[in-house]
């Protein structure tokens, strides 16, 4: 080869550079997935009541193709123009035909560890985003939604009276559980096809597994201070313009960390191992 070798990359260029392709991989183009594969419901949703911006019409194909690319939710090709990752996990009317890692697999175990046992292994797919009324009420949920109701049909609420006053408290707050499903969505690396996004209900925790490692620069302890990232800056933008991310993306600091000492004492578990991020919330306090 003209007296040039090629040659094994270190350990951290190797990563670097699988961390590069992760970064880029929902501008991919899918070959197989025409602009009839998106829900135009969800994107007349996202365009009007959303961003509150002028929605082209049904038959302006034109119009339709000159949007979806400056948005980056398609790609021109050598034939024609086509869905990329990104258009496809947000507003595709079926993700899983062209990206089977889109979804979350859900388990619900009786015990601590998992086992044969299991009592719910549930398959939860679909975009992203969820589809709503003009007044805002979810009419079809998206994956955000849809893993928060897994947990809620899969836990026991604590319910109790104060005079003729009903409360009740989920063995899981509701807005962490929902940051973190968001922060698995929009962050984990869907460069990685033979691994999904991981919701996994014990006798005494709940684990969202995210595939994928931190970007290089990121740290746990950075994670927990409040830093600031995106693996996908598109996904996030529009799960943000849609209400789900909040507190300027440091909803780890902001959210899941004080939510869960004021729902129960505990403290959130950061786990980072080989290509995957695992967030852990224990049911009780374990002093």
């Amino acid at each position: 080869m003209n007296g040039t070798e090629l040659k094994e990359l270190p350990k951290n260029a190797e990563r670097s550079y699988q961390q590069s392709w992760g970064l880029r991989f929902g501008f991919k183009p899918i070959f197989g997935a025409t602009l009839e594969s998106l829900d135009y419901r969800r994107l007349h949703d996202y365009l009007g009541r959303v961003l509150a911006g002028d929605v082209p019409s049904f038959e302006d194909t034109r119009q339709w193709e000159e949007l979806l690319q400056n948005m980056n939710f398609a790609t021109s090709t050598p034939d024609r123009v086509v869905v990329t990752v990104n258009g496809m996990l947000l507003f595709g009317q079926n993700p899983g035909l062209f990206l089977p890692q889109s979804g979350i697999r859900a388990f619900c175990y009786s015990k601590d560890k998992p086992d044969h046992a299991v009592q719910v292994d549930e398959y939860i797919k679909g975009p992203l985003v969820s589809l709503s009324t003009s007044t805002g009420s979810v009419f079809e949920q998206g994956l955000a939604d849809s893993g928060w109701d897994f947990v809620r049909r899969n836990t026991m609420p604590t319910a109790w009276l104060e005079g003729a006053r009903r409360f009740q408290r989920w063995e899981y707050p509701e807005d962490v559980i929902r940051e973190l499903l968001v922060n698995a969505l929009v962050h984990r690396d869907y460069s990685i096809s033979d691994a999904d996004i991981t919701l996994s209900i014990y006798s005494d925790r709940l684990e969202v597994r995210s595939p994928g490692e931190l970007p290089s620069t990121v740290t746990i302890d950075k994670v927990r201070s409040g830093l600031r990232y995106a693996r996908n800056q598109t996904l996030f933008n529009v799960m943000r313009d849609y209400g789900y991310v909040g507190d300027r993306g440091m909803g780890i600091r902001k959210i899941v960390i004080p939510s869960m000492r004021a729902h129960n004492g505990t403290e959130p578990e950061f786990i980072e191992e080989e290509n995957s991020f695992t967030v852990r919330l224990w049911k009780e306090s374990r002093s």
